[in-house]
């Protein structure tokens, strides 16, 4: 994918109408020092659009990238570690569930996780959250210059026991470092905004009254 353009364009906090977007959206969730902002900077060939902070938690609204006026990024809050009072999490926590049911352009939620560990309490209630709503997210493993080449499939395997993945379901190993994953992930999107995506690939998505029926 060849960057040519970035704008933050929208910025909704709690009390925020969510934009209507007439183009595609991809959602990025993940605990709050998971490496998620470095994630999408990455993604838009950008070194300090979104924020990254060594104290976790700094994305507390939900950020709208457009991207070459053709797709968005769409950035929620992190989850887990931030040392926010319980209440504002749970206000976070209902803006993520808000914009995940409400969106009429989101094509794929990516679900970020930390390579070098098993998923936790935390990742794994996301992600069957996700499920039990009818997303299929799809996981990005972070952090990925951190292990040895020799652990890879070994850490691969042990996420994808631990968040109960089906042999089908995606994940992309990603590095912020090394930009290893990159190309992998930006094809991916590619594919789904130009509809090519095959139908294990979509996100089953059931939002209100409304099925999307899955690419193909």
């Amino acid at each position: 994918m060849i960057i040519r353009s970035v704008e933050l364009e929208t910025v909704c906090g709690i009390t925020s109408r969510l934009p209507e977007n007439e183009r595609p959206e991809f959602a990025f969730a993940g605990k709050s020092n998971v490496g998620k902002s470095s994630l999408i900077n990455a993604l838009m060939n950008r070194k300090s659009l979104a924020r990254t902070s060594a104290q976790p938690g700094k994305t507390q609204t939900i950020n709208f990238y457009n991207i070459n006026g053709e797709l968005y990024y769409v950035d929620l809050p992190g989850y887990g570690y931030a040392k926010v009072p319980l209440a504002e999490k749970e206000k976070w926590g209902k803006m993520i569930e808000n914009y995940l049911h409400r969106s009429r352009m989101l094509k794929c939620v990516f679900l970020l996780v930390d390579i070098r560990h098993e998923p936790s309490a935390n990742d794994r209630m996301m992600y069957e959250w996700m499920v039990h709503n009818g997303f299929r997210p799809v996981i990005i493993a972070t952090k990925l210059d951190k292990i040895n080449r020799s652990q890879i499939q070994k850490q691969v395997r042990l996420i994808r026991t631990g968040l109960g993945m089906e042999k089908e379901d995606l994940l992309f190993p990603f590095s912020a470092q090394t930009k290893q994953g990159r190309e992998e992930i930006w094809d991916f999107i590619e594919k789904m905004t130009s509809g090519d995506g095959q139908g294990e690939e979509a996100p089953k998505r059931e939002l209100e009254s409304k099925t999307e029926e899955k690419q193909g």
